[in-house]
C-alpha cells in the first residue's frame, strides 16, 4: 500500500530522512514515533506529495508518488485522508457543512452529499451535532468531525498527525477506538504520536525514526533510540 524505496530528503544540507526503505501493507495500522525533529513530519509530507524527495521512490496504492505531475496531485490526494492535532475545522460552517465541503471539492452531487454526510456522522457518533458549529463542540467532538471529513470520500490511506494531542486521556481512548474501527473496515492508517500509553495499549506495528533513519520497526510497544555522544541509547534509558 505504501512503499518507500531508499528515499532521502534534505533541507539546506540537513537530513529530513535518509535512505529510508519501508513497506506498509494494505489494511495495516502503523504508529510512527520518535523525538521531535526525527523526520516524522517529512515522512508524512512525502506521502502527501507536499514536498519532493531528493532521491528514491515512493508508491501509494500502486501509484508512483515521486513521479506525479502537479496537475495529478489533487486527484491523488483524494485517496489519502488527513487528520490533524488542531482539527482544522472551518469555524463558520456547521458540522454538516464541514464534512460536506470535503465532498464538494471532489464534485460530488448534492444528492450524494445529502445521503452520505448523515451516515458518516452517525458512524463517528455525532449524528446529533450536524447543525452545530465547531465552537459549540467539545475537543473530542471536533476531532470526530475531523475524522468524518477525512473518511467521507473513502480514502485508502488515512494519515493521523498527533490526533489525540489536544484531548484528555478518556477522550483520546475513545478516538483511538474509532480509528481502530475504521482500520478494521480496511483503511490503512499511519499515525504519528508521542503518546506512549496509546501505542503500548494498541499493540500495533511501531516504526521509530531518529535522525532521519528508521531505528526500529516491530509490533508492540513504543520505543525509539537517541544518539548521544556517538552512542545509540534506548529511550527507556533516558526518559
Amino acid at each position: 500500500m505504501i512503499t518507500f524505496d531508499k528515499v532521502t530528503k534534505k533541507y539546506d544540507g540537513q537530513i529530513g530522512i535518509e535512505d529510508v526503505s519501508i513497506d506498509i501493507e494494505k489494511g495495516e495500522f502503523v504508529f510512527l514515533v520518535g523525538p521531535s525533529g526525527a523526520g516524522k513530519s517529512t515522512f508524512i509530507k512525502l506521502i502527501l506529495k507536499e514536498i519532493d524527495a531528493d532521491s528514491g521512490s515512493i508508491f501509494v496504492d500502486g501509484q508512483k508518488v515521486t513521479e506525479l505531475l502537479s496537475r495529478e496531485i489533487p486527484f491523488y490526494r483524494r485517496k489519502v485522508g488527513m487528520i490533524f492535532q488542531d482539527f482544522r475545522l472551518l469555524p463558520k460552517k456547521t458540522v454538516f457543512e464541514n464534512v460536506a465541503f470535503a465532498m464538494e471539492v471532489v464534485h460530488k452531487s448534492k444528492a450524494q452529499i445529502k445521503r452520505q454526510v448523515p451516515r458518516i456522522l452517525a458512524s463517528v457518533g455525532i449524528e446529533d451535532k450536524a447543525d452545530k458549529y465547531p465552537d459549540e463542540l467539545s475537543a473530542g467532538e471536533q476531532q470526530r468531525v475531523a475524522i468524518a471529513r477525512a473518511i467521507i470520500n473513502n480514502p485508502t490511506v488515512l494519515i493521523a498527525d498527533e490526533p489525540t494531542g489536544n484531548l484528555d486521556p478518556e477522550t483520546a481512548k475513545d478516538i483511538m477506538q474509532l480509528l481502530d474501527q475504521i482500520n478494521a473496515r480496511g483503511t490503512t492508517i499511519v499515525m504519528v504520536t508521542h503518546a506512549k500509553d496509546i501505542v503500548d495499549r494498541m499493540h500495533k506495528r511501531v516504526i521509530a525514526i531518529e535522525g532521519g533513519h528508521v531505528v526500529s520497526d516491530k509490533t508492540g510497544q513504543y520505543q525509539y533510540y537517541k544518539t548521544i555522544g556517538g552512542l545509540r541509547i534506548h529511550e527507556s534509558d533516558i526518559l
